[in-house]
């Protein structure tokens, strides 16, 4: 059985992790309404893996005797002024997500929450291969600047994108 305050620091995450995919389905949307049909999978697909992590600390919790409490989910933001500014603000919300996840770590430790910390441990992974992806896209739009023919050979490329279940994982 889990300590209340690991309990209570894990539904927060939940809450982080389900805004995390309301965040990037209103930045698909976004995406959407400009004919940018690439950018908006890949947020789709982010969404998604957003979505599962709330169940894999869901899932934890439960598995571990705790209680669920699921809050309301803020409203995330809904226009950006171009692709470049949608994903600054992916960048600085996965950092954003990186900090809870480490904040959690640390109070893993703390309570000696092994089995947290072992969840979590595959979050801190996670969390460096969602900044590295942020960054390189971010990278790419600025590379392509003001190029149409570059935004349109980004938006193809991100199309290609697909889900996959993180591998060990059960929702």
């Amino acid at each position: 059985m889990m300590k209340t305050k690991m309990n209570e620091a894990l539904n927060r995450q939940i809450n982080e992790e389900a805004f995390s995919s309301y965040l990037y389905l209103s930045m698909s949307a976004w995406f959407e309404s400009r004919n940018l049909k690439g950018f908006a999978n890949w947020m789709k697909v982010q969404a998604q893996e957003e979505a599962v992590h709330a169940k894999i600390f869901f899932n934890h919790i439960v598995g571990r005797g705790g209680s669920v409490k699921l809050e309301a989910i803020a409203a995330p933001k809904t226009e950006w002024t171009s692709p470049l500014e949608a994903f600054k603000d992916t960048l600085e919300h996965e950092r954003h997500i990186t900090a809870c996840i480490h904040s959690l770590m640390d109070l893993a430790l703390k309570e000696k929450d092994h089995a947290a910390a072992i969840t979590l441990q595959w979050f801190v992974t996670e969390q460096v291969e969602e900044e590295a992806n942020a960054e390189e896209l971010l990278a790419k739009l600025e590379m392509v600047g003001e190029s149409r023919q570059g935004l349109f050979m980004l938006d193809k490329e991100l199309g290609a994108r697909v889900f996959q279940m993180p591998a060990g994982v059960t929702v």
